[in-house]
């Protein structure tokens, strides 16, 4: 079990993959695997959302949306409110993930904004921090992640958790070793505490994202700053995924 008193978090990134039947199976599979040593909260994309938030009616599961638009409403075809995604039944909402930031331009301000916005909605952020490998080989992943960091919380959202998920270990098969993880975490954490005070600092989770699986999952968050995962790939197979999820109440 991670070494902290931080209760771990796990959450599933399904990205844009499953049908509805697919998602409703999952559910049932993961609820079926008993009693969890984590919090656990699923990101389905939008059109599954209501589905996979029935499914998991009753349980301690979560459900959550994988982006948000600042504005409450409006022109903006394509995009989802913080209401729309309380009304489907989430309670959580990635905001800044790679992924949006690459492939749909969002910039740090961006990233504060939607963070704000699902706090006003009631809505949990996981704010998504990480660098490229080209900026890695640069030795440049501290500047990335203090910039990141401090543009997504200046003036932003109070209640936050945070992920760390290095941009060249996601999708690849490439994983951060458990040294560099923890190395960003413990990076991370000392500028939450430069920014809220070490008391707040020490009560956040920070989770690891990249490549995650069965196997390595015991390893990393056997690491103090580590407090669980934002799983993708294997978030997709329920068998993998409860696995990672109990690597957390592990003794390694």
């Amino acid at each position: 079990m991670s070494p902290n008193r931080r209760r771990p978090l796990v959450g599933g990134n399904w990205k844009m993959h499953f049908l509805r039947d697919d998602a409703t199976r999952f559910c049932d599979a993961l609820l079926a695997g008993g009693a969890l040593p984590a919090d656990v909260v699923l990101f389905p994309s939008f059109p599954l959302l209501h589905s996979v938030a029935e499914a998991l009616t009753g349980s301690e599961v979560g459900c959550g949306g994988q982006d948000i638009h600042p504005a409450d409403k409006g022109a903006h075809t394509g995009d989802v409110s913080g209401a729309q995604l309380v009304d489907a039944g989430c309670s959580w909402v990635l905001c800044g993930h790679s992924e949006r930031r690459h492939d749909h331009g969002e910039a740090d301000d961006l990233v504060r904004q939607k963070a704000v916005t699902a706090l006003r909605y009631g809505l949990t952020p996981l704010i998504c921090v990480g660098e490229t490998q080209a900026e890695r080989q640069a030795g440049r992943t501290f500047e990335v992640l203090e910039r990141q960091l401090r543009a997504a919380l200046t003036d932003g959202p109070a209640t936050f958790t945070l992920a760390y998920e290095p941009v060249w270990a996601i999708g690849t098969g490439e994983t951060a070793t458990p040294e560099i993880a923890q190395d960003a975490h413990a990076f991370l954490r000392g500028q939450l505490g430069d920014m809220l005070g070490e008391t707040a600092a020490e009560a956040k989770r920070i989770l690891y994202g990249g490549s995650v699986n069965p196997q390595n999952a015991a390893e990393l968050i056997s690491k103090p700053d580590l407090d669980g995962f934002l799983v993708g790939g294997a978030s997709l197979d329920p068998e993998k995924f409860l696995a990672i999820i109990r690597s957390c109440g592990s003794d390694t």
